[in-house]
């Protein structure tokens, strides 16, 4: 299945509290719930101004639903063709 890159234009996304990223992670499962396992969210990055997640979903059009349903911004959804790390350059 994809996997896709979601860059999420969050202004101040860095000050974020705890306890404001838990309730936004409990309402993006609870969105996952909803749309079942097809789409799973693997792992975010919490940056200034935006959060970067990583997605499994069989295309982009069910990311950008999860946004949708979520009330999340989806500003720029992106495939991931590959990956590599430095083992692939031995």
């Amino acid at each position: 299945m994809p996997k896709f890159v979601i860059e999420r234009e969050i202004p101040g996304a860095g000050k974020l509290s705890p306890q404001e990223l838990r309730g936004i992670s409990q309402k993006s499962c609870g969105v996952l719930r909803e749309l079942g396992p097809q789409v799973q969210w693997v792992q975010s990055y919490v940056t200034d101004n935006k959060i970067y997640c990583v997605y499994i979903a069989p295309d982009e059009a069910a990311v950008r639903k999860h946004a949708e349903m979520g009330g999340f911004p989806a500003n720029s959804v992106s495939e991931v063709r590959s990956v590599i790390d430095p083992t692939t350059g031995e």
